[in-house]
């Protein structure tokens, strides 16, 4: 174990499962003690908890809604307590409802925007003062790469993850005086039990427009995160990284 991130806190929204679980596992085998969230206690998330916690690490879990802003506030206050301190920010939380844009009820939208963009605006809103105030601190927000190229069917989603990126720019702007880094991570296509279980021909279709003819893995958004959250990436900020294969 390099250890990139021994004796740092991080805290992980929506990594329950999926990329968020991954960056999690990741940051804890390099060290990092683990916060994370998702909406509800649960079996996933109980199993979760126990695995990162089987890599020997301190680990707590918290039910949140990141969507909100004073259970933000909340779990962030939470996390200093528990921890001591808090040195890495991933806002990792989101949701999808694809539809064609003329389809697309006022909630669909309302419900995107709410949970992926404005989580993120929470989360970063509520840790800013304490990495400030350490004058030390890394935030990585997901975004996609629907959120630079826009995609049919998705104007919700690629709406709120345009927007990931606007405020990553800004942040990184207004904090880096401070030396609190802020940087985005914009998947394309990757393997996740959602995009697994879409039928066979329409995964096929998908790895034709991706130049590496294959979907990505979890595990390598979460080596950018952990490049993005360690020293190794100390004069990064206001970027956005694609992992993408290639695709356009």
């Amino acid at each position: 174990m390099s250890e990139l991130l021994n004796d740092k806190t991080a805290l992980i929204t929506g990594a329950a499962r999926g990329i968020g679980k991954q960056i999690a596992l990741l940051f804890a085998r390099e060290g990092a003690n683990i916060a994370f969230t998702d909406l509800e206690d649960n079996e996933l998330s109980q199993a979760t908890l126990s695995e990162i916690a089987a890599l020997g690490v301190q680990v707590r879990f918290y039910a949140s809604d990141a969507s909100d802003f004073d259970a933000a506030h909340q779990v962030v206050e939470a996390v200093v307590r528990d921890f001591g301190h808090l040195d890495i920010l991933v806002n990792n939380a989101g949701i999808t409802r694809d539809t064609l844009l003329l389809r697309m009820t006022e909630q669909q939208w309302d419900q995107v925007i709410q949970i992926n963009l404005k989580s993120a605006f929470n989360f970063t809103h509520a840790a800013a003062p304490v990495l400030m105030r350490q004058r030390s601190g890394s935030i990585i927000s997901l975004s996609s790469v629907v959120g630079i190229n826009g995609n049919a069917g998705q104007a919700n989603y690629a709406a709120s993850k345009a927007g990931i990126i606007a405020l990553t720019k800004s942040v990184a702007k207004e904090f880096g005086g401070r030396n609190v880094r802020c940087n985005a991570i914009a998947p394309g296509f990757i393997l996740t039990d959602m995009t697994k279980a879409l039928p066979e021909e329409t995964l096929k279709q998908f790895v034709t427009m991706i130049p590496m003819r294959r979907g990505g893995e979890p595990e390598e958004v979460a080596k950018v995160a952990l490049f993005l959250a360690s020293d190794l990436s100390s004069y990064v900020s206001g970027q956005v990284i694609q992992v993408n294969g290639a695709m356009a």
